[in-house]
């Protein structure tokens, strides 16, 4: 063997592997997966969890690509338990969970896995979720909801004063220091990913993202949120209705800080989150607004009362 092809050889056997799998999870979504998929190269590895029971047809689409595996909840399983699932049946190193209605390029997420890939004390690093201007999201990521931020955020405080909330929106390549981060498009090494357990399966949607940061940092562990690499996002992958997902939106936060917090602590927060929104419906109907004066509405009943329904099934309080 030569000199060249011996120190070639060497390289590759001594690079890591990085291979990694776009994980993402579906409940009536076709649109919204067609559109991530025409953008994905053919070759890349993806897998479409499907939470519908296949009634969208989303395993056809599945079907079409060269590296493309489709895998059956069963319906109803909710966002936590599908992602896990696709990540636990991946054989792939890393894995990149993304949301039907982003759309991020081949090189943002190799971008991802590279930072996950590069550092074993980081959990998962993040792409910033942008809108159709180009702006930042609110809820890209944030803190930890202490009753001081969940005033800040209650009282709208938190336009002023952009670091004291519950949720940060950060700038297009600001740095910023963050207990957790979206987990819309999120690399994660999946050996560790599964060591922390993943995402916490008792919550149905939203707030996993939350507990999966606390974990980490019980762990000793940080995430990473790539201000420098925006990725649109519609804002409206899901099939549910948006009043349910508000409503569970409420009942999720309700819980996390039911789970994290004393009780009396963790009525106070939420109620005090509940409060703000019960004054921006009110807000919202004077204003004309009656559509968002029922989503804040939603909110509201979901963080006082910690219940919320799917399809007619009630998806809090799980275990």
């Amino acid at each position: 063997m030569s000199t060249d092809a011996r120190a070639t050889a060497e390289t590759t056997a001594a690079a890591p592997d990085t291979s990694f799998e776009v994980v993402v999870v579906s409940y009536r979504s076709r649109e919204q997966v067609a559109g991530l998929l025409a953008g994905l190269p053919a070759d890349l590895p993806v897998a479409v969890v499907d939470n519908a029971r296949g009634a969208d047809g989303v395993e056809e689409l599945t079907r079409t690509r060269t590296a493309g595996r489709y895998v059956d909840t069963g319906g109803g399983a909710g966002y936590a338990r599908a992602a896990n699932l696709g990540v636990r049946t991946s054989r792939h190193p890393y894995v990149v969970l993304v949301n039907p209605d982003t759309r991020p390029t081949t090189a943002v997420l190799e971008a991802l896995v590279r930072d996950v890939a590069g550092d074993p004390t980081c959990a998962s690093s993040a792409a910033l979720n942008v809108g159709p201007d180009g702006t930042s999201e609110i809820g890209t990521g944030g803190w930890e909801p202490t009753f001081a931020r969940s005033l800040v955020h209650a009282t709208g405080a938190h336009a002023l004063f952009p670091r004291r909330g519950l949720f940060a929106r950060p700038a297009v390549g600001e740095e910023i220091d963050l207990d957790w981060t979206t987990g819309a498009v999120m690399a994660v090494r999946r050996e560790l990913f599964l060591e922390l357990g993943g995402l916490d399966e008792r919550y149905f949607v939203y707030s996993e993202d939350v507990a999966y940061g606390r974990t980490a940092r019980e762990r000793g562990l940080h995430q990473v949120l790539r201000t420098d690499l925006p990725v649109a996002h519609a804002s409206g992958g899901s099939g549910a209705p948006s009043l349910e997902m508000m409503r569970l939106r409420g009942a999720s936060f309700a819980r996390y800080v039911a789970t994290t917090r004393r009780p009396l602590r963790a009525r106070t927060v939420a109620g005090v989150v509940g409060t703000g929104y019960l004054v921006r419906a009110v807000r919202s109907r004077a204003g004309g607004d009656p559509g968002r004066a029922r989503e804040h509405l939603m909110y509201a009943r979901g963080a006082f009362t910690g219940r919320a329904w799917v399809a007619g099934e009630e998806v809090t309080g799980r275990e």
